[in-house]
């Protein structure tokens, strides 16, 4: 009698399967799709970047030729004979006063000026200060006026009220600056505006400007 050795079951080694293909096809796109993204960050690192040094760029530019407004203060102001009774026949009003250029690379053509002094809100005369002017950067130009004659507007009873104020101890005065400029940043011109600079003074008894006065700036403003 034979007998049947029964075969053993044989294991496989799980590491000898075979790649399904799925599985390689799913792992290539995974590295493509990585790779893709990493490039796609890189590139919008490198956008982002040369933008913000742009924006840099251009705000320095922007603050560093952006113009500002030309800056005025009163130096001198008087009204001589403020005290005589009938100084109204002969009063004349003169005044000084600075206007500065703050601007590193911006200039400024001034192509009018005019002065006009108020009393109260009342205009006592008015006059044409300088001729077309140009100014160049962090520069400071004088300009003087004079109000007498035909540019004074003072009858017997505003001049009353001025000795009245005088008494008081001071006479308040305004002096609107009105001027027309364009402002020129290498070869380009800006368009012209009208420019105010407001002045508020005072005098003492004497009709000199008060010493807290002096080189006081002046508000300006565009309309």
């Amino acid at each position: 009698m034979h007998n049947k050795i029964g075969s053993l079951p044989v294991r496989s080694d799980p590491s000898a399967r075979p790649i399904s293909r799925h599985h390689s096809t799913s792992y290539i796109d995974r590295v493509k799709e990585s790779l893709t993204t990493r490039v796609s960050k890189f590139i919008c690192a490198i956008f982002l970047t040369v933008l913000l040094c742009l924006g840099i760029v251009f705000f320095i530019l922007w603050i560093n030729l952006r113009p500002h407004r030309p800056r005025f203060h009163i130096s001198e102001f008087s009204l001589p004979g403020l005290g005589n009774t009938d100084g109204f026949e002969t009063s004349h009003i003169s005044f000084k006063i600075t206007a500065h250029n703050p601007n590193q690379k911006v200039s400024v053509y001034y192509d009018s000026m005019e002065g006009s002094v108020y009393y109260k809100e009342k205009r006592v005369g008015s006059t044409k200060l300088t001729h077309p002017l140009y100014q160049d950067p962090k520069n400071t130009s004088l300009i003087e006026g004079v109000l007498r004659g035909p540019t004074m507007t003072v009858n017997k009873d505003r001049w009353k009220q001025m000795g009245r104020d005088r008494n008081q101890g001071k006479v308040v005065f305004r002096l609107d600056v009105v001027s027309v400029i364009r402002f020129k940043v290498y070869t380009w011109h800006s368009k012209r505006h009208r420019m105010h600079a407001n002045c508020y003074v005072e005098v003492g008894w004497d009709g000199m400007l008060l010493s807290r006065n002096k080189d006081k700036r002046c508000p300006v403003y565009f309309t």
